[in-house]
């Protein structure tokens, strides 16, 4: 199965095409403004490079957010319109799913993208036997909350993403057994995202769809502003 996996949701526009969960190729762009202008260039860079083309995909998958506002729009929308003209199936992939796959620890996996002020988005997954599954759903809180929640677990947990960079010390002067994955594997990336969407493609209940909707969990600032103004 050839899967094309495209990650805008943070300042990395990433895109791969994967066989399986083996990588063929990964292109990315790290300025966060030019997502727009970069993103088609770089699948067409994919598919020239590979000698692919978009007939040979048989998987779309796509981060659908929690990040970037515009950048998760702009992933979701070429999704969409490759799903249309081609009637390729869509699997969305949560960006903190996603940095769960960056970890291979076996064990606890909190993953925490930096929401400024003190609020992260959260997730907690499990990885065993070689499989991720869900223990706490995605949400948006402040990172004083997700210590409280993470202080009724005794096993270690493995951080991930830019949240736990940022918040790195309160973590570990509040939590006992803190492992930190590395800058490195802290990154958005296409690879995991792709890696993801095959794995749900495989599980008994999945099921063909051609459309995606973002996840954001938290209103824009530009929502935000429009509220304040009304009051």
């Amino acid at each position: 199965m050839k899967i094309l996996a495209i990650d805008t949701s943070s300042k990395i526009c990433s895109v791969s095409i994967l066989e399986d969960k083996n990588v063929i190729i990964e292109k990315h762009n790290d300025d966060e403004k030019t997502h727009s202008q970069k993103l088609m260039p770089l699948i067409d860079e994919l598919f020239k490079e590979s000698n692919l083309s978009l007939d040979d995909i048989d998987l779309l998958a796509c981060s659908q957010g929690p990040g970037s506002f515009t950048g998760i729009r702009i992933g979701i929308s070429t999704v969409k319109a490759f799903a249309d003209v081609k009637n390729i199936p869509i699997i969305g992939v949560t960006s903190l799913e996603s940095l769960a796959y960056n970890v291979n620890n076996t064990g606890l996996i909190a993953t925490l993208i930096d929401a400024k002020h003190d609020n992260v988005y959260f997730a907690l997954y499990e990885l065993k036997d070689n499989k991720y599954t869900t223990v706490i759903e995605p949400v948006s809180d402040s990172i004083y909350n997700i210590i409280s929640i993470l202080k009724n677990y005794n096993d270690s947990i493995t951080f991930v993403g830019d949240g736990s960079e940022v918040h790195k010390d309160l973590l570990s002067n509040e939590l006992a057994n803190c492992v930190f994955a590395s800058s490195e594997q802290s990154v958005q990336t296409s690879i995991s995202v792709g890696k993801s969407a095959y794995d749900k493609q495989k599980a008994p209940d999945y099921k063909a769809i051609y459309t995606l909707s973002p996840i954001y969990l938290k209103k824009s600032q530009a929502e935000i502003n429009l509220e304040n103004s009304q009051k």
